[in-house]
């Protein structure tokens, strides 16, 4: 393959990358029919290294050759590779990937992600099924390979992190969900992947055995705050940045400030004199629901459809193969945040946004409605989707691969935060629904920080002064001013701890998004056209936060 320039090298390194993890294969939809999986011990992690170290060399060659004459589509493929590669090498030399056990970013919940969206629509895709859940006890002993290598170097997970999987386990074993994902089969096929499935749940058992009796004897006494050195590292790789923490922390302040003054506002629409809070547990019994799983699945299904309909050709111009996007209930042992899969690159699958029920079966809508906007349309289906349309000027890194979460999560609240501007958050409940999740991500920011930084709350703050946070502290936080049920509120703790940096991402994004938006609006002036500038930026592909403001501001 050639690799005489940046989009070239990022090509072929995907083409590397797929080859060394199937499932990211999968995802992409360019390895149909392989049944092979990842290998997750560290031997398998070197050779992802060796990868990464040989790409950034080839960069760099073809950097020093083009002297600074790159055209922009190279410039800007160029600089993603290198800070994502760069951001990578630096998490595999501290051996991140020795402890990863959380409840979200790990090889467990890869497997069953990948699993799902595997192709099932003739014998062959089922029979490919049937070869990967017989290859799950392999990738899983490598898994626990790497694990046991951590722990004798002291790279440990803390004790909730492995609790939490260990429970998220018991929850797809429990429901014996293997099994049940190879359900719908043909009857000629029953035996062989009834075979697989079982062999797939023994091997999910044996991780499960390993973290309780194992891993948590030998994580006790691991903090669950990571330090500044490690937190350092790890913001990195979610924004994209090298940032100022101590600036962020302050700007998470800010914003707390900001929407509560909101949030006051509004809950005097919906309860006259009552509290945020009692404005939430009012709409929770007596506002809008539905009732039922299949209800509320085909509820948000019409709500991205019309939400299609209501911006394109107005605010976006939306593709044929964007119009597809499909809404879905999540398996058991997820997290409690709904999520969104991408399409694959040809769009064959196509993107779909899922809800974790957490045994729910009513559902108040007040609290939905921008979240879905966040996890579908305009947010995260309509950009990552739009990164395929406009692949020509793209490399498949920039559109598959080689996201940022600060600029992807960035993207999907300022989505929120265009829909209360275009007038779609009207109705008193689902605009503080909308403001509940602004509120949401600017705490992220400040108990994130505080809790891996070990810092204090400021004396000035009602909520205990000057004390230093701690995860309970945070918990009570979290509950005061979101409303949020406590199986919800712990479940994101857990993830907030156990993927450090990522829960700043969304918010230190949104304001990237919106600096550039006004910095070209400001510079452009009575010329500047709002739907133009989101199509020109979603077809920029992924960047780091150190250059999307730059980037956004000169459309």
């Amino acid at each position: 393959m050639d690799q005489t320039t940046p989009r070239s090298i990022a090509d072929a390194f995907v083409e590397t990358l797929a080859d060394l993890d199937p499932l990211l294969g999968t995802r992409l939809g360019i390895r149909p029919g392989v049944a092979d999986l990842p290998d997750f011990s560290p031997a398998g992690h070197a050779a992802l290294t060796d990868a990464r170290r040989a790409t950034l060399a080839r960069l760099d060659a073809v950097e020093a050759r083009a002297n600074g004459a790159l055209p922009a589509v190279e410039r800007r493929a160029a600089r993603l590779l290198r800070e994502r590669l760069t951001a990578q090498l630096a998490l595999d030399e501290a051996g991140e990937h020795l402890r990863e056990v959380s409840n979200f970013f790990t090889p467990i919940q890869r497997l069953r992600d990948g699993l799902i969206l595997m192709p099932k629509a003739t014998d062959d895709d089922w029979a490919t099924l049937g070869r990967r859940l017989r290859n799950v006890p392999a990738a899983l002993d490598g898994y626990l390979e790497a694990l046991d290598t951590g722990a004798a170097k002291g790279l440990l997970a803390a004790a909730r992190q492995v609790e939490t999987a260990a429970e998220q386990l018991d929850a797809l074993i429990d429901a014996d969900w293997c099994r049940e994902l190879t359900a719908p089969a043909p009857e000629s096929l029953r035996a062989e992947l009834d075979a697989a499935a079982g062999l797939a749940t023994a091997a999910l058992d044996r991780v499960r055995v390993h973290l309780r009796e194992t891993y948590l004897p030998a994580a006790a006494g691991t903090p669950d705050g990571v330090g500044r050195e490690r937190y350092r590292l790890t913001s990195r790789y979610w924004t994209g940045a090298d940032l100022d923490l101590d600036d962020a922390y302050a700007y998470g302040w800010e914003e707390f400030h900001r929407v509560a003054r909101e949030m006051r506002e509004a809950a005097a629409l919906i309860l006259p004199g009552g509290t945020p809070q009692a404005a939430m547990a009012h709409l929770d019994r007596h506002g809008e629901a539905v009732e039922g799983v299949e209800e509320i699945r085909a509820w948000l299904q019409a709500l991205m459809d019309e939400a299609i309909a209501e911006l394109d050709g107005t605010h976006l111009d939306v593709a044929e193969p964007v119009r597809t996007v499909e809404a879905m209930i999540a398996p058991p042992g997820s997290a409690a945040a709904p999520y969104y899969t991408r399409p694959s690159l040809d769009f064959s699958r196509p993107g779909r946004t899922w809800l974790p029920t957490m045994g729910a079966t009513r559902f108040p809508v007040w609290s939905l409605v921008s979240t879905w906007y966040h996890e579908g349309v305009p947010g995260h289906h309509f950009q990552l989707a739009q990164w395929l349309v406009a692949a020509d000027d793209l490399s498949r890194y920039q559109t598959g691969v080689g996201s940022v979460s600060a600029t992807t999560e960035g993207w999907a609240l300022y989505a929120e935060r265009l829909m209360d501007e275009l007038g779609h958050l009207t109705d008193p409940g689902r605009r503080l629904g909308y403001l509940v999740a602004q509120m949401t991500r600017a705490i992220r920011v400040i108990i994130d920080i505080g809790v891996h930084l070990g810092l204090r709350v400021p004396a000035g703050e009602a909520f205990h002064p000057g004390e230093v946070w701690t995860p309970a502290l945070a918990a009570e936080f979290f509950r005061l001013h979101t409303g949020r049920e406590p199986a919800y509120v712990t479940s994101e703790l857990v993830r907030y701890l156990g993927a450090p940096g990522q829960a700043i991402s969304y918010k230190l994004g949104e304001r990237a998004w919106v600096a550039g938006r006004e910095a070209a609006r400001a510079a452009r002036g009575t010329a500047f056209d709002l739907k133009a500038w989101h199509m020109s930026a979603l077809s920029l592909g992924s960047l780091g936060l150190d250059d999307l403001t730059e980037e956004l501001a000169a459309l």
